[in-house]
């Protein structure tokens, strides 16, 4: 496949999306193919390139995790022993979840533990000061009971290499992974951004209006406690450098065997564009047959997306600086890549039509620790809207990203409970509705977090 062919689509994808700069990555055949478009920033531009850092967001996950699974290789952690046997002060809402959460359960999100604390920027906000607000965070279910995708349990996770190391979490992945691996241009900190060539976010207004995202991704002065969920930025080079090492032996950081480890299911998913399943950390996907692995992840005006097909040898990377349209990007890069390198076509799931009972059973306000999710009708289409709640955005005094509006959502062929979103910023998305035993829905998964209902409609 020529690099023209997929500088063209990236091109004609970013211009009518209306991304600022994207970056573009396959690693197909031994060989690396790179298209990117646009300019880092609208008000200072320059051309966006495959060295240029986007934030990554959760693929920063990915990270953490590997270097897990090498303090596993050194018998220094055991998936199955208790966190407590690593943070011995670890609280949390309830004591028995407390003592009982494994390693593993932060690592394939089965803790039980709500997607994450909100940082109010007072206190200790590095993982110390995150572990001892942790008693405050929701609990939505006993360990191993089911997956619910969970920063708060990662950045947990990065405190137990702390532990281990006994070095601040961001040396501990330097000398871990970020330079064995050859990842120069893979940082944690604003400092480090600064003296490369980075993408300003960027996020769209009701208005239509671009607006530079603030503060740059993660990077918020003195704020540490969410690095290990999602504090890393990237290019498009090292990130494909990343997705050589994960299909190779392990190059001296880890034997082969337990990195490959982390491409075996240990939590099934239900109905989630995320995935068909957990491995340790990585979202996997069946492709037409092919085994794919992969995870996405989504900052303050910036998208990332990756995804490695080991049968193939075979990787595309995805990285925009727009919100929410960095999204659909990012989505339809990998779907033409699957299918012009690999002939794998995604097949699109139709929702059935319009049913008023269905509808009815579902609608209200279903929340998250941060978010609030509302499902309506009007009688002719079912629509779901999630967004910051209110109170979170008064109490801070930094930007956040814009709420998604409502968007009209379709129930699927099957038993009635999983649906997708046929429209807007989030069109694509795929989940499902929790009942209880009398039939009641208690709650709805989207974008692999549960949301519990607190309201029907009125």
């Amino acid at each position: 496949m020529p690099q023209d062919k997929l500088s063209e689509f990236v091109k004609a994808q970013a211009t009518e999306l209306g991304v600022p700069g994207v970056a573009v990555g396959v690693l197909v055949d031994g060989q690396e193919v790179y298209a990117s478009h646009g300019v880092t920033s609208l008000a200072n531009p320059v051309p966006v390139d495959e060295r240029t850092l986007f934030h990554l967001a959760s693929v920063s996950k990915t990270f953490t995790a590997t270097a897990l699974m090498r303090l596993v290789a050194e018998g220094k952690v055991d998936l199955e022993a208790p966190v407590r046997s690593f943070v011995p002060e670890l609280k949390l809402a309830d004591e028995q979840a407390a003592a009982q959460v494994t390693v593993l359960n932060l690592l394939n999100h089965t803790a039980g533990l709500d997607w994450n604390l909100i940082d109010d920027g007072e206190g200790d906000r590095s993982l110390a000061g995150l572990v001892a607000k942790l008693p405050q965070l929701p609990l939505i279910a006993p360990p191993g009971a089911r997956a619910s995708y969970s920063q708060a349990g990662y950045n947990l996770a990065g405190r137990i290499v702390e532990k281990v190391t006994g070095l601040p979490f961001e040396q501990a992945m330097a000398s871990l992974v970020l330079e064995p691996v050859g990842l120069a241009d893979t940082v944690y900190g604003m400092a480090e951004v600064m003296v490369r060539k980075f993408a300003v976010g960027y996020n769209r207004g009701d208005d239509g209006e671009l607006r530079a995202a603030r503060p740059w991704a993660a990077f918020k002065e003195g704020a540490r406690g969410d690095n290990p969920g999602g504090g890393l930025a990237s290019s498009v080079k090292d990130l494909l450098r990343w997705a050589r090492f994960q299909l190779g032996d392990g190059e001296g950081v880890l034997p082969a065997a337990e990195l490959h480890r982390m491409r075996e299911q240990t939590v099934e998913l239900r109905a989630s564009t995320l995935g068909d399943g957990f491995g340790i950390c990585w979202f996997l996907h069946d492709l037409d047959g092919l085994h794919g692995i992969g995870h996405g992840g989504s900052g303050n005006g910036q998208f990332a997306e990756l995804l490695i097909v080991p049968e193939r040898d075979f990787a595309v990377v995805s990285l925009a600086n727009l919100g929410p349209d960095g999204y659909p990007f990012n989505q339809s890069v990998v779907r033409w890549a699957l299918e012009h390198y690999l002939g794998v076509v995604e097949k699109t799931a139709e929702p059935v039509p319009y049913d008023e009972g269905q509808a009815r059973q579902v609608v209200g306000r279903y929340e998250i620790d941060a978010m609030n999710l509302d499902i309506a009708t009007d009688g002719t289409r079912l629509t779901l809207a999630v967004g910051i709640k209110p109170e979170i955005r008064e109490a801070s005094d930094e930007e956040m990203p814009p709420d998604y509006p409502a968007a009209e959502i379709g129930f699927l062929p099957g038993d009635g409970d999983e649906y997708i979103v046929t429209e807007g910023g989030l069109a694509g998305q795929r989940g499902y509705f929790s009942r209880h035993a009398d039939g009641s829905v208690t709650g709805v998964d989207l974008a692999g977090r549960l949301f519990n209902r607190v309201a029907e409609a009125a």
